[in-house]
């Protein structure tokens, strides 16, 4: 499987974004996402960028391939740039010999062919014109060329249909008036020039828009640092990124950017990760500890060791995790597709239609009539706002959740969150800060020291080989009273019970109460384990571990795991806009409960197995909740993948970020409120865009075609189809563009 970025210049509406789409849908093994909004299109499959490239010629879109993403950013801002100078002349030449031309027919003027006097004025005017449709209008007629050689059409052929029969029907008026009735010898020079100069400012109006749209990924790319200080043999180098190897050893100044992601070797110091995370503590950094690509160093100094290629830091998965999430699709933008995929061969046969009905059954002059209704038909059914309405959208929504810190992986789970009215959070590491500290070391019986930390290193050096972040607590506890821990010899991991093993040939338990049961534990006098033991702990919101060694019991611990300072302001803006907030874990219900009453969650699931939890998951959508499964262990998979919406916390395992939908790079529990609302924002933005869209395109046409003749005895102007046209596409990137200062 591979995958290739393409960037197509010359793709510019709804019926473009099917066109392609089909093309490759064609392609066995091979998936294509457009994204109209940024000119992208990703391939996906077993196809080559050589073919890729060839299956786009043969479309009528000829590509380029995207080979560094900063690169090509670049690259797109300046050609954007280019082209709106380039764009805004093209509209200035046009306004400029047109609005005089309009305002002289407005004031009384005469746009009719009477005398050889009349002849001589307007054929000049008619080369002028022919000499703007060139040098103004020219890519429309190269757009409408390529598109014809594929077999096909597109928005460039609607304004040429519609600015070229204007020019020729006035040019055939100047040359042999006398072919035509005297009523309908009317040029109409002026609406060719300004159609093509309304359009050319909306385009131009529209690139300006557009560029603010795609400033996310832009700033994420702008993270990525080209050059690093280099540790060798010979002193410090500076090299470019590209040079690096893993294992390189760099030197981090204060204020620079990390180049790679690495790990500390030396030194201390604050980072900077906001930018990344959406945290805005800086935090502290010691040996040992990881450092991202992009975060920005303060005062201290440090130096690392590359763990990670270009491609491969924390900060470039960001990046085309959103790339890939701006050019998905939602469900709400397909009937849109669907619909652009007919759209102008159907406008087309509608302006035929018209015309030739105003031509045989209208009033005098039917044959002016029909050339204006055909016109202004061709011009403002073009379908660029409809193509532009969802991926508008997804760019700004996505854009600004990747600022939030939240890594949406496709728009299909944006439009989800949306109708989300049911929030399952895990306990540890979701609700808490998941980083425990043991409170309690109690034993059974009295030890004396040696004993003491012989049992001690026996339980952390079984601890080590568990995933659980409380395993990591007891071993760091363990650690700061031992250099050494001994060897083990056997470990058997028991899913939502807890561990057990052997250490210097001895039989060692570590766990909940299930644990002990299965495992037939019992006290040192041999009588059973009694429950109510630890429950003071649990009612302090402390969580009991049992020790038993050689099948008796021999310590508790005790382990406490910090609530996160946002969650109950988090939980009760939840609660605050109807969403039913459920707390389900592993843990024993004892201390989810006293949790649970901190953060102000009256609903509380503890005590489950990994297979329980997707299970109760399964059971609130049975119920008719759309639930959003908020976790960030291997234990939350299962019920990451069933729920409707799973959000991993980005400090949590890869198979959890792997089976989620979103993932949230901030450990702040309000961004998952925020993530909620800007969902719902960003469906009715959509909606919005959609509307307007559809409304103009549906009451468009038809004013164009002269429905409203018969009231007001006018027909509409084929210059205010232009502006209409131009104004609709620029309206809705406009209001997409909300979305990026919209209060949550």
């Amino acid at each position: 499987m591979s995958m290739t970025r393409l960037y197509v210049a010359n793709m510019n509406c709804a019926g473009c974004v099917a066109k392609i789409e089909k093309a490759f849908a064609a392609q066995a093994g091979v998936e294509a996402r457009v994204n109209l909004a940024d000119k992208q299109v990703t391939v996906e499959g077993k196809m080559s960028a050589d073919t890729a490239l060839t299956v786009m010629e043969n479309a009528g879109y000829p590509a380029q391939v995207v080979v560094d993403a900063k690169v090509a950013a670049e690259e797109k801002r300046l050609e954007d740039a280019t082209e709106y100078r380039l764009r805004m002349r093209q509209a200035i030449a046009a306004l400029v010999v047109g609005v005089p031309m309009m305002l002289w027919g407005l004031l009384g003027g005469e746009m009719m062919i009477n005398s050889p006097a009349m002849q001589l004025g307007w054929g000049i005017m008619g080369l002028v014109t022919l000499a703007l449709l060139v040098t103004t209008g020219g890519h429309f007629y190269q757009g409408m060329w390529r598109a014809l050689k594929a077999k096909t059409t597109n928005m460039d052929t609607l304004i040429v249909l519609g600015t070229s029969t204007a020019w020729a029907y006035s040019m055939l008026v100047v040359i042999m008036p006398s072919a035509f009735p005297m009523d309908t010898r009317h040029v109409y020079f002026e609406a060719s020039v300004m159609i093509l100069g309304l359009i050319n400012l909306g385009h131009g109006l529209e690139l300006k828009a557009r560029g603010k749209t795609s400033e996310a990924v832009q700033r994420l790319l702008g993270l990525q640092s080209t050059t690093a200080i280099r540790i060798t043999d010979k002193g410090d180098e500076k090299v470019e990124i590209s040079q690096l190897k893993l294992g390189d050893k760099l030197r981090l100044r204060p204020g620079d950017r990390v180049a790679l992601d690495g790990e500390v070797e030396t030194g201390q110091s604050l980072l900077d990760e906001a930018m990344l995370t959406g945290e805005p503590i800086p935090v502290l950094k010691n040996r040992g500890d990881s450092v991202s690509a992009g975060t920005v160093n303060g005062n201290g100094s440090l130096v690392y060791r590359v763990t990670a290629g270009q491609e491969d830091t924390k900060l470039a998965k960001i990046i085309a995790l959103v790339q890939q999430a701006q050019t998905s699709k939602l469900p709400i933008g397909r009937l849109a597709d669907r619909i652009s995929a007919v759209f102008v061969p159907t406008v087309v046969a509608i302006a035929l239609l018209a015309a030739a009905i105003w031509y045989f059954v209208g009033p005098a002059p039917a044959l002016s009539h029909a050339l204006v209704v055909l016109t202004s038909v061709l011009i403002i059914a073009c379908p660029c706002a409809l193509g532009l309405a969802t991926p508008m959208s997804i760019m700004v929504a996505v854009g600004r959740a990747a600022q939030m810190g939240v890594l949406v992986k496709n728009g299909e789970a944006l439009q989800t969150a949306s109708k989300v009215d049911c929030v399952v959070l895990d306990k540890t590491g979701t609700v808490t800060l998941g980083k425990p500290q043991v409170t309690d070391f109690n034993l059974v019986q009295t030890l004396n020291d040696a004993d003491n930390e012989t049992l001690l290193g026996e339980i952390a050096s079984l601890e080590q080989h568990s995933e659980h972040p409380l395993a990591g607590a007891i071993v760091s506890y363990a650690k700061e009273s031992l250099s050494q821990l001994p060897d083990t010899q056997a470990f058997t991991n028991h899913q939502g019970k807890g561990i057990d093993g052997k250490v210097d040939g001895v039989s060692l338990a570590i766990g909940n109460l299930a644990l002990m049961t299965a495992l037939d534990i019992v006290n040192s006098d041999g009588s059973a384990l009694d429950p109510k033991a630890t429950l003071s702990f649990a009612n302090q919101g402390k969580t009991p571990i049992y020790v038993a060694k050689a099948g008796k019991l021999v310590a508790t611990i005790a382990l406490a795991d910090p609530i996160k300072p946002d969650a109950k302001d988090a939980i009760a803006a939840m609660l605050q806009r109807g969403i039913r907030v459920v707390l389900l874990t592993g843990d024993n219900p004892q201390t989810a409960q006293a949790v649970a009453d901190q953060v102000g969650i009256t609903e509380v699931i503890a005590g489950v197995l990994p297979e329980q939890k997707q299970q109760h998951v399964l059971d609130l959508q049975k119920l008719g909740h759309v639930v959003a499964m908020v976790g960030d262990g291997i234990n939350d998979a299962p019920a990451l993948m069933s729920a409707d919406v799973g959000i991993a916390m980005g400090s949590g395992t890869e198979v959890a970020i792997e089976s989620a939908d979103i993932t949230l790079l901030s450990q702040q529990l309000i961004v998952i409120a925020n993530l909620l609302a800007l969902s719902r924002a960003t469906i009715t933005n959509i909606k919005q865009n959609l509307f307007g869209a559809f409304v103009y395109n549906s009451l468009g046409i038809p004013v164009a075609a002269g429905v409203l003749y018969p009231l007001t005895g006018m027909l509409l102007s084929p210059v205010i189809a232009g502006a209409a046209m131009a104004l609709s596409s620029l309206t809705v990137v406009t209001n997409a563009n909300r979305l990026r200062r919209q209060k949550l």
